[in-house]
């Protein structure tokens, strides 16, 4: 009877005491923003016709469908050129900064904004993956999703690494980014452009006013109990956020696998055959009619779509079953990618499934690229191998001691190390003078 309470304390604990999670919301940062970005750039030579002004679905008719269903879009404050071209690089920039984890908590609001007031100017413009992007691009504001893999992270290390010499670390990027944004949303307020959907501005200002909250606690307080409390308010929206975020691919694959089992042809097995003969989704005409030659291909291909969506739910309870039904699904999106040429749709899902990809294999990822960034860093910067003496211990390359903005003499720094190795010759140890010699000669 004992063990029952220590379980939900111990659980209770666990979600209010850390986010959870922290490489898998990284990723689903990394994901859904690069997403956005890529689809951003491809689409720019386009971008008139997909969400300007002077588009098919034009101005007038945009904003009679936004005052019918009330939402959210910036786009619609102004119907001039300079404003639609500016609100489309900005959605580029903050897809940027969220993807480096710039002020990931200001950046996942903007990069909200973005995606809102783009795809909410043109509903009809998308090709399925537009609906998992609008929802997990909330879903991110509620999130710590700069963590681990940002310059967040990195900011915080050298402020740790200052108050651990005794330092202040002062931020003022923070404080004057939060004055200018506050002062533009009170005049968007003002102005009455939130008159619509009321979720949206009453999530601005929340996240607004949390942020003040949060430096001036940060700033002032005496005592780490207000920062403490406020850490564990923050882990439990995180950890809340998380959870919903996994259980809305859960959603989107059971009703998917659900719906496609009450159609004919994903009954009979022949439902992969049609679209990879429409023109639209046959980018490589030669491809499809090479998977399409096989009757057999055909409905495995159909049929195991079916059961691994419609299965995929229930394998969360068991770690190895879920881990090779998320490969297969990943390598499915993949598949779709090529085959159907429906990258941004496949990327945007693969970026969900991230969520349930085992935390191991995330950090040996992230450490593959650590070590192919600091080999890429070491042959351009043409820094020099380590050498160690004869004890074993390295020796370190001289630091510049010249003036700021000097350049480096990297010649100058290699001789250096070879003139120390001269002084204690490899499987040696450090010379001894011997009686009756001068100190500096050989014996």
């Amino acid at each position: 009877m004992n063990r029952f309470p220590l379980k939900v304390s111990g659980a209770v604990a666990r979600v209010a005491d850390s986010a959870l999670g922290p490489h898998q919301t990284a990723v689903i940062r990394i994901g859904f923003s690069a997403t956005w970005l890529l689809f951003l750039l491809r689409e720019f030579p386009h971008r008139q016709e997909l969400y300007g002004p002077d588009g098919p679905w034009d101005w007038d008719l945009a904003d009679q469908l936004v005052g019918s269903n009330g939402a959210f879009t910036a786009l619609l404050w102004s119907d001039g050129q300079g404003w639609f071209e500016a609100l489309y690089l900005l959605a580029v920039v903050w897809s940027v900064l969220l993807l480096l984890g710039w002020r990931t908590r200001t950046m996942s609001v903007l990069f909200m904004v973005g995606v809102l007031s783009l795809q909410n100017r043109s509903v009809f413009m998308g090709d399925g993956g537009d609906n998992v992007l609008h929802l997990m691009s909330v879903y991110l504001v509620f999130t710590r999703c700069g963590q681990v893999w940002s310059l967040d992270a990195r900011r915080a290390r050298r402020a740790d690494e200052a108050r651990a010499r005794g330092e202040r670390p002062r931020d003022r990027t923070g404080p004057a980014l939060w004055g200018v944004l506050g002062f533009l949303l009170l005049l968007a307020t003002l102005a009455g452009r939130m008159d619509g959907d009321r979720f949206v501005p009453a999530l601005l200002w929340a996240v607004w006013l949390a942020q003040a909250l949060w430096w001036l606690v940060g700033r002032y307080a005496r005592t780490p109990q207000p920062r403490g409390l406020l850490d564990v308010v923050a882990n439990i929206v995180h950890n809340g956020a998380l959870l919903v975020i996994m259980a809305e691919a859960c959603l989107i694959y059971a009703t998917a696998g659900w719906y496609k089992i009450q159609g004919s042809r994903w009954q009979d097995g022949t439902a992969v055959h049609y679209p990879l003969h429409l023109e639209y989704f046959s980018p490589w005409p030669a491809l499809s009619d090479l998977l399409t030659a096989s009757g057999t291909l055909v409905m495995l291909v159909t049929y195991g779509t079916v059961a691994v969506q419609v299965a995929f739910p229930f394998t969360l309870f068991n770690r190895r079953v879920k881990n090779v039904l998320l490969a297969l699904m990943i390598t499915e999106h993949a598949v779709i990618a090529v085959v159907l040429g429906l990258p941004f749709f496949s990327l945007a899902m693969i970026a969900a499934d991230a969520v349930f990809l085992p935390t191991s294999f995330l950090r040996r990822l992230g450490n593959a690229f650590g070590r192919a960034y600091a080999g890429v860093r070491t042959r351009t910067l043409r820094i020099p191998p380590s050498r160690t003496r004869a004890d074993g211990a390295p020796v370190p390359v001289p630091r510049r001691t010249g003036s700021p903005g000097e350049p480096v003499d990297h010649v100058d720094q290699v001789d250096q190390v070879d003139q120390v190795d001269r002084e204690e010759p490899a499987g040696r140890g450090p010379t001894v003078p011997a009686p009756g010699k001068a100190p500096g000669t050989r014996p």
